[in-house]
């Protein structure tokens, strides 16, 4: 039976699955983890190349895919679906885009848990459920304003603080100070900044489909405002981690200014900040890279 019979080859398949990930946004969960844990004081031991793996594939593909699948009656009548922003995932690659997401992530799951603490595990277990929890039926929590927001923003937290614990798990002698909180905190603010803007986009869109969101609920305007806000308190909470850690607290900065062009925007013409989130998509290497070099300075100091 040739392959025009039973749908497209299997490479074309698997890239197709492989696309619902995200790759523009690996980097984003597989950085925080791998760079908390080696700031805590772990090697480059097995749990660190296992955990950025982890965090930059297969956690993707659970999160993304799971969220391709269910929302693709939604996604196939968005404009801005099938490109950097999210591909609209074909019917036929459902099944196996939910079995590409299982099968792929319960090995390592089963590894960090092992070469993990109870404590590492509760971390991860939070983690692995804030991602299936966004998406999955019965559950939807992207459908729950603010909900939505403190959610999104655990998908990229979880893996720093993964690492932090897994790192002591592992021997590392980590201290649980003001500093390390600050971090935290800091940076769970960012995520419900952005998570926040990038509703704004959605909010015509969202209404009409009848699906809640944080953007639906304050409206464009006051979802930027609140964006806007969560950033600049962002940064004052990551101005209490020691010098020169403080220094990222500058990092904010990029991010206040990229939505600050939207702050007087409407629920009628909430589309045009989608110029601002795909900036942000892009904001993120830089942020990494920035820092990576704080990091490097401050580990040399």
């Amino acid at each position: 039976m040739s392959t025009q019979t039973i749908g497209a080859p299997q490479p074309a398949r698997l890239g197709k699955v492989l696309a619902s990930s995200r790759p523009l946004s690996w980097v984003n969960t597989a950085f925080p983890f791998g760079a908390a844990y080696v700031w805590a004081g772990g090697g480059l031991d097995a749990a660190f190349w296992i955990g950025c793996v982890w965090f930059l594939i297969p956690y993707n593909l659970l999160m993304y895919g799971i969220n391709d699948v269910f929302d693709y009656e939604s996604d196939v009548r968005n404009a801005r679906k099938g490109g950097v922003e999210g591909v609209v995932l074909d019917k036929k690659l459902h099944r196996a885009t939910l079995v590409a997401a299982v099968t792929s992530n319960v090995p390592f799951v089963i590894a960090l848990v092992l070469l993990g603490s109870p404590q590492s595990g509760a971390v991860l277990a939070i983690s692995v459920f804030a991602v299936v929890a966004y998406s999955a039926p019965g559950l939807r929590f992207k459908e729950r304003p603010f909900l939505d927001s403190l959610t999104s923003s655990t998908h990229f937290v979880s893996p720093a603080l993964f690492g932090l614990t897994l790192a002591q798990a592992r021997g590392a002698s980590l201290t649980w100070d003001d500093g390390v909180i600050a971090a935290m905190a800091g940076f769970f603010l960012w995520g419900i900044a952005s998570h926040a803007f990038g509703a704004v986009q959605d909010v015509r869109a969202d209404r009409e489909a009848g699906i809640g969101s944080i953007g639906t609920v304050l409206g464009a305007r006051y979802t930027t405002w609140l964006a806007a806000a969560s950033y600049i308190a962002a940064g004052v909470v990551l101005l209490g981690v020691p010098w020169p850690g403080s220094l990222a607290a500058l990092l904010t900065l990029p991010y206040i200014a990229n939505v600050a062009p939207f702050l007087g925007i409407s629920d009628a013409d909430c589309e045009r900040s989608n110029a601002g989130w795909r900036r942000f998509l892009w904001l993120n290497f830089l942020t990494g890279f920035l820092l990576t070099q704080l990091m490097i300075f401050t580990a040399l100091r």
